[in-house]
């Protein structure tokens, strides 16, 4: 199917604030403390309001669990601990491209010539649903966000076929699994994938569990917004009501399409206001696919910083200001 350029959604509404709660209170404190502590892009203040009152689960890689570094501590109100897989510890380095950063998370696919199970990657799967992202349990929007910088092959050889020249068709950055997911299927997601036999930077939504995903495509070659070797802040927005999806780089819009054309969302006729399915995510997946560490797929030869996942479509103001406080430069 080609793709539809489309500039707007079909049924476009005004975004209501959210009202400031104490957990959210909470939530931007520990924010405020969580990037202050390192040097460099990450000790920006933060504002507890706008973008950060959304605040669903974030990690800066700078809270290892006390009780196990190869966990990180979520700064936001959520209390989301991931697990960083195969490389516990070990996948939280310095950067050498940008010191400033402090530790990040390093993903990258182990053993390229034989089928595995031993690929660094970063999450949470739980099988019932994992309750500390209950607020993305019929989300109206969501959001997906962060710094990334490849450091390798991207994307990496396919150890699930016999062929060695085969690679995989996509590069796990980052996102939110649906409440039925198998550790691959998401109900929100930033990715690169292929879009009719060529690799596409994306947002990828899925409103209701088992059902069709919807994608939003960036124009253009994948490494043109995702270059090697070099730090770039990317987000991806979903409006699950009137079916708006938008992707950003540096904190500028990026143009795309809508790769269908159709509804997937069954966003037409009632009820109204259309909202994701009523499950808890069964967790976040982040560097590639499955999390629990049952199987490898779309592995991220990168390296991560700054994740932020949010209950709200965050507005184009909010991710340059994010951009601009996580290290961005205004002329970048």
């Amino acid at each position: 199917m080609t793709p539809r350029v489309t500039t707007s959604p079909r049924r476009r509404r005004s975004l209501r604030p959210r009202p400031w709660t104490a957990a959210t209170a909470v939530g931007a404190a520990l924010l405020t403390t969580a990037f202050a502590t390192p040097p460099g892009p990450s000790a920006a203040p933060h504002s507890p309001s706008g973008i950060r009152g959304s605040l669903v689960a974030g990690y800066d890689f700078e809270h290892p669990d006390p009780a196990d570094a190869g966990r990180e501590l979520d700064i936001g109100p959520s209390g989301t601990t991931l697990s960083l897989v195969n490389g516990g510890a070990a996948m939280r380095v310095r950067d050498d491209a940008d010191p400033r950063r402090g530790h990040v998370l390093q993903t990258r696919q182990v053993g390229a010539d034989t089928a595995g199970n031993d690929d660094w990657k970063a999450g949470l799967y739980d099988p019932q649903g994992a309750a500390s992202l209950h607020a993305l349990n019929g989300a109206r929007q969501a959001s997906v966000m962060g710094w990334f910088r490849t450091t390798g092959q991207n994307p990496s050889p396919n150890t699930g076929t016999a062929d060695p020249s085969d690679l995989y068709n996509a590069i796990g950055l980052a996102g939110v699994l649906t409440g039925d997911s198998n550790g691959h299927d998401v109900r929100a997601l930033l990715e690169v994938i292929d879009v009719d036999g060529e690799l596409r930077l994306v947002a990828l939504g899925r409103r209701v569990d088992g059902s069709a995903s919807q994608t939003f495509a960036a124009d253009g070659d994948w490494r043109t917004h995702l270059p090697d070797g070099k730090w770039v802040h990317l987000a991806a927005t979903f409006d699950f009501d009137t079916g708006a999806m938008a992707l950003y780089r540096n904190g500028r819009p990026l143009p795309g399409t809508y790769v269908r054309d159709d509804d997937p969302w069954a966003l037409e006729g009632a009820p109204e206001p259309d909202v994701a399915s009523p499950t808890d995510p069964r967790g976040i997946k982040i560097g590639g696919s499955f999390p629990q560490n049952t199987r490898e797929a779309n592995p991220c030869n990168c390296r991560m910083d700054d994740l932020l996942f949010l209950d709200r479509a965050a507005t184009p103001g909010q991710v340059m200001a994010e951009y601009r406080l996580t290290g961005g430069r205004p002329a970048a």
